[in-house]
């Protein structure tokens, strides 16, 4: 039997550690928002402070116990999770 080979992935990202399907919850909030308004319009909309209000809306209503956005039929989560990830591009387009 042949020795296993080697791989120097050690310090690389662990993309294996992605829960994908929650990721395509927050995929579908996108396509959502895309068809609502366009694609890639939340990169338009100002002040940016106006995605931490929406973020702590849906984080607000979540904890309330609503899990589903009524107008979306999406999760509220994945809408918090959503506007985290543009507030998350803004400030690394403030770096570039």
């Amino acid at each position: 039997m042949s020795e296993p080979g080697m791989k120097y992935d050690g310090e690389k990202p662990r993309w294996d550690l992605v829960p994908f399907g929650a990721v395509e919850r927050i995929v579908d909030v996108l396509t959502y928002g895309a068809k609502k308004y366009a694609p890639n319009n939340w990169q338009k909309v100002e002040p940016v402070d106006r995605y931490f209000a929406a973020a702590m809306r849906h984080l607000s209503a979540y904890r309330q116990g609503e899990k589903i956005d009524p107008e979306s039929g999406l999760p509220y989560l994945a809408h918090a999770a959503c506007s985290l990830i543009f507030l998350i591009w803004f400030d690394e387009q403030e770096g570039a």
